[in-house]
């Protein structure tokens, strides 16, 4: 990736304001709306919109001063600096800046409304957190009319221009010394009218619908993070689909307890491996979180010493790599023996010379 200054042609001393007119003028230069079906200008455009939404964020651009492209990684842009995935990503972040720039995202007209945003929860086994799946989800939402196509309009016929607004959607009118813009009252900001409305929706050019969409989940996400799915919220007539947010809830696991993308496995020993050392059978992350490895324990082994399994934890969401397996020893220290293994014990405290409790008769007296 080019360095971001580079991009918008600006020193790396350049004030907010200076940043602001930089990408203003690229921006104008690159827009969409004025480089129709041109991947290049296209490109430009995503370029220029992700080093601005960077430096004009103090935080990310203190980072990107101090580390690069790495101080942004997990943090910055879409996805940790990678930048926008698509233009109507940049819409929704500087839908204000745009509005200042050009009066709208054409260039000249009312910005273009979009339609409600949705949210639906899923939920993930933890095995399906940690390498991903794809899950079906049920979502009832506003839709185009299918027998309009979203215009309201009935077969046959069409919306016609607002005679009140001109189309425009907005009336100018004087209060005082003032002359004040406000939503037209006949058609109420759509800038047109219908007369003859469709039958089936009435006129709304859209209709709630229940659907199924498939959902897939990236491999190494963590309970409450978000997905996004871009245009598949409510539409609405003449203008953008909203987007559905799936709110992920991650069950647990009493076998791993997470911690970002490292796991721990606390595992049973008894005294007498930990002491001798040997082989321990353990769980793994491996076979969608079914797997078994075995490792060695060395002798002497103390209660919650820990052993590493470096890159055998969780997927890294958006990077490559895993995190860390950490095995914790616990080691059990039995609470009843038989006869011959107290007497076997009471051998090993006397050749360590290891004072220990004597032993009880059956009413509490030593024996003798």
């Amino acid at each position: 990736m080019r360095d971001l200054y580079e991009v918008l042609g600006v020193e790396r001393s350049a004030s907010s304001g200076e940043l602001k007119k930089a990408y203003y003028k690229l921006a104008k230069q690159y827009h969409p709306d004025h480089n129709p079906n041109d991947k290049a200008a296209e490109d430009k455009f995503k370029e220029a919109s992700t080093a601005y939404q960077v430096l004009s964020d103090e935080e990310q651009r203190a980072r990107y001063d101090r580390f690069g492209f790495e101080g942004l990684r997990g943090g910055a842009g879409q996805g940790g600096g990678s930048g926008f995935s698509n233009v109507e990503d940049i819409f929704s972040a500087f839908g204000d800046l745009f509005g200042d720039f050009f009066g709208g995202r054409g260039g000249g007209g009312r910005r273009q409304a979009r339609g409600a945003d949705l949210r639906v929860d899923l939920t993930l086994a933890f095995a399906e957190a940690v390498w991903g799946v794809t899950k079906d989800v049920k979502v009832t939402r506003e839709l185009a009319c299918g027998t309009c196509t979203g215009t309201g309009a009935a077969p046959g016929s069409k919306p016609e221009v607002c005679e009140t607004c001109k189309g425009k959607g907005q009336v100018v009118h004087a209060q005082g010394f003032f002359m004040v813009q406000t939503t037209c009252p006949q058609c109420r900001g759509a800038g047109k009218r219908i007369k003859d409305p469709c039958p089936d929706c009435r006129g709304r050019g859209t209709k709630p619908e229940t659907s199924t969409l498939s959902v897939t989940v990236p491999a190494g996400v963590d309970d409450g993070q978000t997905l996004r799915l871009a245009g598949k919220g409510e539409a609405i007539p003449n203008g953008q689909t909203g987007h559905l947010y799936v709110v992920l809830h991650v069950q647990g696991d009493e076998r791993f307890k997470r911690e970002g993308a490292d796991v721990l496995t606390e595992v049973p020993v008894s005294f007498v491996k930990a002491t001798l050392g040997g082989d321990q059978e353990i769980y793994t992350l491996d076979d969608n979180c079914t797997g078994t490895a075995t490792i060695k324990l060395d002798p002497g082994t103390q209660p919650g010493e820990v052993f590493v399994r470096r890159g055998q934890g969780i997927p890294r969401v958006g990077e490559t790599g895993r995190g860390d397996h950490v095995v914790q020893f616990v080691v059990e220290i039995p609470t009843k023996l038989t006869a011959r293994q107290e007497e076997l014990m009471r051998e090993l405290a006397k050749e360590m010379d290891e004072p220990v409790r004597e032993k009880r008769g059956l009413f509490g007296r030593k024996k003798s």
